[in-house]
């Protein structure tokens, strides 16, 4: 199955490599969660002040993040996109966008110990994981299966919390 993964931007550097990356672990997080339909996804690298400005505009929250998700479909856990939810020009279904702050991706990757490979990794599952309905604002039940499907996911891709690549 092809899924579209559309990156941008605004960022004057090179950002091939992570690119590289999030067209792997995106489809492996999507198809993880049994996504049997062909998706698009829409991905902005961005920086502190650009996230800052998006995390205000869109939340009222004032400050930035490392990560924001902004799903197309209200789903819960477990459930998936629906063949009538697809774009009927494209044969996709829309999911919704992602905006990956890169300079906080670098630092806590330092800060965890494990680069910026893994925490950038770590955060498209994340994302992607609220794009399918995942939450984690409560400290309990929710949170804890959010955790769990997001180093599921991460260890069938080889990528390890702890492991430096």
């Amino acid at each position: 199955m092809t899924h579209d993964i559309i990156i941008s931007s605004d960022l004057e550097e090179d950002t091939a490599e992570i690119e590289a990356l999030l067209r792997q672990v995106i489809p492996a997080a999507l198809n993880a969660e049994g996504v049997d339909l062909p998706c698009e996804v829409d991905v902005l690298f961005t920086d502190d002040e650009g996230i800052h400005a998006i995390n205000l505009e869109q939340r009222g929250v004032d400050s930035p993040t490392d990560v924001l998700s902004f799903p197309m479909f209200n789903l819960t856990p477990g459930d998936k996109p629906a063949a009538e939810d697809a774009d009927p020009g494209t044969g996709r279904v829309p999911l919704g966008d992602m905006v990956l702050n890169l300079a906080r991706a670098r630092a806590q990757g330092e800060e965890f110990g494990h680069g910026v490979r893994r925490e950038t990794a770590y955060l498209a599952v994340h994302s992607i994981l609220h794009l399918l309905g995942y939450d984690h604002m409560d400290e309990g039940p929710m949170k804890a299966q959010m955790r769990a499907r997001e180093e599921a996911i991460l260890g069938e891709l080889g990528i390890l919390r702890g492991e430096k690549k």
